[in-house]
């Protein structure tokens, strides 16, 4: 007689069914994974951003619905372009994808012999000019696709004869990057514009971070970029892995040749109808939004750090809102001469450990922490606060 084999009871009790939400903590307490306090602002590696409710709603309602996927390609991109005075839009697999996409879209444009090639880009216009000191980690998407990188200009400015010099045969675009603490000293987008486009050369802007305020979303289209990019998981708070790239018509749709649900290099940039439906809905929810209003509110919450820590000797504490390191109003604290507590390192370390971790702002400089209230309410901000009073005031 054949004996059969008996498959293992797998357990699933981890997510118990129950007629009430589920508790947002025990969703990853149940499997190991301990909840944080993201007190550093929309970065990927903590999560991005908070949902709103109603994206959460949104998406919930798509997930039971099918649908033709090119032609929410097709709608999603219409409302997107609409926001940003564009021709055209697109959702992306967040903001490095958009990178991806942008790449494609000026090296194969639509041409399937091409598009099937990459990233072989033997015998393309392949060369992606950018400023030296707008080179960044993820540009390396751009060579994703087997596109090289020209950086012109040195570490401190780049002038129009430099940028001139390097345009040749094989250029296929020019890269152009905008971000908290990127230099100022890059010429402004409207002279790599005018140079750009009189060689008939495409302009790609990377601007992941740049929203709020929410001018940016017309700001580059109008400065007369040809391709725009957003990340969806930062200030828009739309779902995690999602982006949004605007512009040309026909970069949009080289763009969206070269990506998913079709079979070439950006097949593995995947969006779901429910990513898609959720990033609309934010950006709906971002756009309806008064922005003094929120700015005031965010303005509130720093405001507590502030208040806590502004007597403490050696810390030169303010609130910092200047729409190109700071998009939001936001607690910075910088270690001065004076300062005779903990390193600025030991702090931000510290504050990590416990029941509770908190993570701080730490890019903005050697000497300097920052508290974002962009992903923290006001329970959460008296927690961070004696947190920061506890390890400040600690003997080293």
């Amino acid at each position: 007689m054949t004996s059969i084999r008996l498959i293992p009871k797998i357990q699933i009790a981890r997510f118990p069914q129950m007629d009430h939400e589920i508790d947002s903590d025990s969703v990853y307490q149940n499997i190991g994974v301990t909840p944080v306090i993201n007190a550093a602002g929309p970065i990927t590696m903590f999560g991005g951003t908070k949902l709103r409710q109603e994206v959460h709603s949104a998406m919930n309602a798509a997930s039971q619905t099918m649908i033709d996927l090119h032609q929410l390609n097709d709608k999603a991109g219409e409302i997107l372009a609409s926001y940003a005075g564009a021709e055209a839009g697109m959702v992306t697999s967040g903001s490095a994808g958009a990178l991806i996409l942008q790449a494609a879209a000026v090296v194969a444009g639509s041409d399937k012999k091409k598009m099937r090639k990459l990233p072989n880009t033997e015998g393309m216009r392949n060369e992606i000019i950018i400023h030296n000191i707008h080179r960044f980690p993820y540009d390396q998407c751009y060579t994703a696709v087997g596109a090289k990188l020209v950086g012109v200009g040195d570490f401190l400015r780049c002038l129009p004869w430099e940028l001139e010099g390097a345009i040749n045969e094989n250029t296929a675009a020019i890269a152009y990057l905008d971000a908290p603490f990127v230099s100022r000293n890059a010429m402004p987008l409207k002279e790599v514009v005018g140079i750009a486009h009189a060689h008939d050369l495409p302009v790609i802007v990377d601007a992941a971070t740049m929203i709020p305020p929410r001018s940016n979303f017309t700001k580059y289209i109008d400065e007369g970029a040809d391709l725009v990019l957003y990340s969806g998981g930062k200030g828009i708070r739309g779902p995690q892995g999602t982006g949004i790239m605007v512009g040309r018509k026909d970069l949009i749709q080289a763009a969206r040749d070269n990506a998913s649900p079709n079979q070439f290099i950006g097949r593995g940039l995947k969006v779901s109808k429910e990513e898609i439906i959720g990033l609309l809905q934010s950006v709906e929810l971002l756009m309806a939004t008064n922005e003094d209003e929120e700015t005031a509110m965010f303005r509130n919450l720093s405001q507590m750090v502030v208040d806590a820590l502004i007597e403490l000797p050696g810390l030169d504490v303010s609130i910092e809102h200047d729409y190109k390191n700071y998009l939001i109003p936001t607690a910075v604290f910088h270690f001065t001469k004076e300062w005779d507590g903990p390193s600025r390192d030991a702090v931000l370390e510290r504050m990590k450990q416990g029941e509770r971790p908190i993570y701080l702002y730490w890019l903005c400089g050697p000497d300097t922490l920052a508290v974002d209230p962009l992903n923290v309410d006001e329970d959460e901000m008296r927690t961070v606060i004696s947190r920061l009073l506890e390890e400040l005031t600690k003997k080293n």
